[in-house]
């Protein structure tokens, strides 16, 4: 089982409200049905018989309204209900948008939106529909979910990113890898590269765990544009919290930017920064042992 996600950043200009890059988001989506079709050639070995699950964010789509109401600290009174309602229409504008593409290259995506099952406790996840997902996994179609707002019991209203409601479905799907597909190599150690030549300099970690997660934390930014889910750090923290979980998880955090990547991190192959639970070789993974 394997979680995919094309960051907000990746599929949209998040410096630009409402942008979407269709060009990167078609190629994504062909990239995505290569994958799918050489499985399919393969359907007689088992090691190869793998569902996926796929995911968005909401980039300067939902992000650039939630900022502007303040939806993920919560909502309260009327202007912020109609923020509310403002983020959740700007994110399923995006879905409709990524949908469509995957759709055009021929993969059968169907979009759950997670608004329509979802329940948060101060921010916190703690209940989403799962039934439906994993109906269209057993039928062979492939799941799409998306960060979204979400009612809340303390807060009226919040938002969930991508990366948390992969981590409650991670919890009752019997996920091996987490790959994010954003528009970083990697996460970065020191600075995030804004130019060409910043990138000659880039240093990109190669494997986080909860062991040297304190030591290195403190190097790593946030986010390029508006992002209302805290930016990198929070995204490792929140796959760090995964892996402890769930060990014999992988997650993987990779530019979707280069093309060919995406196929090649469905393939497994070990690109940009590697989270795991630990760094013990004896640790089997679902992909064989980890490399220290």
């Amino acid at each position: 089982m394997i979680f995919l996600k094309l960051g907000g950043s990746l599929i949209t200009d998040k410096t630009q409200a409402n942008t979407p890059r269709l060009d990167v988001i078609h190629r994504l989506a062909r990239e995505i049905r290569d994958w799918r079709s050489a499985m399919a050639r393969h359907p007689s070995s088992p090691s190869l018989d793998v569902q996926l699950l796929l995911g968005h964010g909401s980039g300067s789509f939902g992000h650039a309204a939630a900022k502007r109401y303040g939806t993920r600290a919560g909502v309260h009174d009327a202007e912020g209900w109609r923020g509310f309602a403002e983020v959740s229409v700007a994110a399923a504008r995006l879905n409709r948008i990524v949908a469509d593409a995957l759709h055009q290259a021929g993969v059968p995506v169907i979009s759950f939106c997670p608004l329509a099952s979802a329940r948060c406790v101060d921010g916190r996840l703690v209940y989403l529909d799962v039934a439906p997902i994993r109906a269209a996994l057993d039928h062979g179609v492939v799941p799409l979910v998306m960060g979204d707002v979400a009612f809340d019991d303390v807060r009226g209203g919040t938002i969930v990113s991508t990366e948390e409601v992969f981590a409650y479905l991670a919890n009752v799907l019997s996920v091996t890898h987490v790959l994010l597909a954003g528009e970083t190599a990697g996460v970065y150690r020191g600075f995030e590269p804004r130019s060409r030549e910043d990138m000659k300099r880039v240093d990109i970690i190669p494997r986080i765990t909860p062991l040297n997660w304190d030591e290195i934390r403190g190097s790593v930014g946030g986010s390029h544009g508006a992002d209302v889910t805290g930016g990198m750090a929070s995204k490792v923290r929140d796959m760090l919290a995964l892996v402890t979980a769930h060990p014999t998880t992988t997650v993987r955090i990779f530019s979707g930017l280069v093309e060919g990547n995406v196929t090649r991190a469905l393939h497994g192959e070990p690109i940009g920064t590697e989270i795991v639970a630990t760094d013990d070789a004896r640790l089997v993974r679902p992909d064989g042992p980890v490399n220290v």
